[in-house]
């Protein structure tokens, strides 16, 4: 599949790091650096902009290598980029760990995935099947 990108960042178009990645690591697009305090979130520019056909969508994902080691994460994880938005991609960066960290223009701040979806309908009914699960949820399976 061949998507549609506007790159207006200092760098190079997103890749994947690998032949069988999922993901392709999205940079940082600053004229200065962003430092994060403990627990402070803020808005990371891309530069990027992309043009998705109808039925995908982009996550935007934490790096696992930013959160085990720096405390760093995505806010709203996994982020979704409809098909008819046309803006700016942002990334919205939050510190859950206890020290400042330091977002430099082109570091790799999170990952992108491009993922199909499906548009559906709803059919109110009165009951729904039964399962053996029922309506057991939030650790309910593997009890006894």
């Amino acid at each position: 599949m061949t998507v549609r990108i506007v790159n207006h960042s200092k760098h190079p178009l997103p890749e994947y790091a690998t032949g069988l990645s999922a993901g392709m690591d999205i940079r940082a697009n600053l004229n200065e650096p962003v430092v994060l305090k403990p627990l402070q979130r803020a808005l990371i520019p891309s530069g990027l902009f992309i043009e998705l056909p109808k039925g995908f969508e982009a996550q935007i994902r934490p790096r696992s290598g930013l959160a085990l080691k720096k405390g760093i994460t995505v806010l709203n994880t996994p982020g979704t980029i409809d098909a008819d938005y046309r803006g700016e991609i942002g990334i919205i960066l939050v510190n859950l760990s206890n020290e400042d960290f330091v977002v430099n223009d082109g570091e790799r701040v999170c990952q992108m995935i491009i993922a199909k979806h499906e548009t559906i309908s709803w059919q109110q009914v009165e009951t729904l099947e039964e399962t053996e699960r029922g309506a057991g949820g939030f650790g309910h399976t593997g009890q006894k």
